[in-house]
C-alpha cells in the first residue's frame, strides 16, 4: 500500500502509539514517523528499540512538518498537549486522536485547532492490559473497530484518507456521532472495566478468602477480571472522570439487573436466572460471530493472556 502521510507524528508511546507505528511500517502507511513522550525514560527506551523513524525530545519538535498528528495519550492530558502543540502545526494538517471518550476530547481539543489544520476524533477499539512503548505489536488493530467522530466541517477527502490509513493497520472503520460513541462505550467497555476494579477490590477485601487461594483457585471469571482490572490506572482514572454521565447511567442499570437477580436467588426463583442467562448467553454468540473473539477454549489465549479493550 501506497504512504497515505509524509509525516505522522506520534504524542504519546505506549501501547497504542508503539502498535500504530509497527502497523504503518508493516503497511507502508507513512513516508516516516516521529514521536514524543514527556518522559525521558520511555523516549530512550523507544531509541532503543527502534521505535518511531525520530524520536524527538519536545512536542514542538515532533509535530513540525506533520501531516498527521495523533494525541496517544490519557485524554485527561489532551487539551494540555493540544495546546503546546498547536502554534507548530503547519497549514492543511490533520489531529486525530486515539481516547476512548469522545466528546470530553472534542470539547478539550477542539479549542486550540489553528485555522486550516483538521480535527478527526478517532477512537480504535482495541488494546491489551499491558502498557508501555515494549508492548506494540502490528496485529493489533487487525478485524477490531476504530470509530471515526469527524468535527463539523472537515472535508470528506480528509476523512476518507484517515479512515483509510485505519483500514491499512487493520482495522474495521465506522462513523459515529460522539455523544453515542460515549455511551455505547460506556456500556460495552468502560463499565464493565469499573465492575472489574469492585470486583478485584472485593476479593482483596474479604479477609476470610486467603491471598493464596484467590491466586491459586481462579477460576476464568475472577482470572478475567484481574487482567481487565491490570489495565493503565492513568488512562481509565481519566476516562471514568470525563464519561462521566454515561457511564453512571449505565452503573444505575447495572444496579437495578443486580437487585433483580439478587432477588431471584434470594426467592429461588430459577426460571427468572435461567431465563435472564440464556439471554445474556445470546450476546457472547453474537460477538464470536462477528469475529470479534473466539469459542476456542480458555479464548484461544493459551499461556500468554488475552487481549482486552478500551
Amino acid at each position: 500500500m501506497s504512504a497515505l502521510y509524509g509525516r505522522v507524528a506520534l504524542i504519546g508511546l505506549g501501547l497504542i502509539a508503539s502498535s500504530m507505528f509497527w502497523g504503518i511500517r508493516r503497511g507502508t502507511l507513512a513516508g516516516e514517523v516521529a514521536g514524543y513522550a514527556r518522559s525521558a525514560e520511555t523516549r530512550a527506551t523507544a531509541r532503543q528499540i527502534g521505535l518511531c523513524d525520530e524520536v524527538c525530545d519536545t512536542i514542538a519538535e515532533t509535530v513540525k512538518d506533520a501531516d498527521l498528528v495523533v494525541l496517544c495519550v490519557p485524554v485527561g492530558a489532551m487539551e494540555a498537549v493540544a495546546k503546546e502543540m498547536a502554534p507548530h502545526l503547519k497549514p492543511g494538517a490533520v489531529i486525530s486522536d486515539v481516547g476512548s471518550v469522545k466528546r470530553d476530547v472534542i470539547d478539550s481539543v477542539g479549542p486550540y485547532v489553528p485555522e486550516g489544520v483538521h480535527f478527526i476524533p478517532a477512537h480504535p477499539v482495541a488494546g491489551t492490559e499491558h502498557s508501555g512503548p515494549t508492548s506494540g505489536f502490528a496485529e493489533l488493530f487487525d478485524n477490531r473497530w476504530c470509530l471515526v467522530t469527524p468535527a463539523p466541517g472537515v472535508p470528506e477527502a480528509e476523512i476518507a484518507r484517515l479512515e483509510a490509513f485505519w483500514r491499512g493497520l487493520g482495522s474495521n472503520v465506522d462513523r459515529m456521532e460522539p455523544d453515542h460513541h460515549d455511551l455505547v462505550l460506556a456500556v460495552t467497555s468502560h463499565a464493565p472495566h469499573l465492575i472489574a476494579y469492585t470486583m478485584v477490590g472485593v476479593a482483596d477485601d474479604l479477609r476470610r478468602v486467603t491471598d493464596s487461594e484467590v491466586i491459586n483457585y481462579s477460576a476464568a471469571g475472577f482470572r478475567d477480571f484481574t487482567r481487565i482490572a491490570a489495565s493503565d490506572p492513568t488512562m481509565w482514572r481519566d476516562v471514568f472522570l470525563t464519561n462521566k454521565e454515561a457511564t453512571l447511567e449505565v452503573l444505575g442499570r447495572f444496579t437495578e439487573e443486580l437487585f433483580a437477580l439478587q432477588r431471584a436467588i434470594r426467592t429461588g426463583d430459577g426460571e427468572h436466572l435461567h431465563a435472564y442467562f440464556t439471554r445474556t448467553r445470546a450476546i457472547r454468540r453474537g460477538i464470536i460471530e462477528a469475529g470479534q473473539d473466539t469459542s476456542e477454549p480458555n479464548f484461544g489465549r493459551g499461556s500468554g493472556g488475552g487481549k482486552g479493550e478500551v
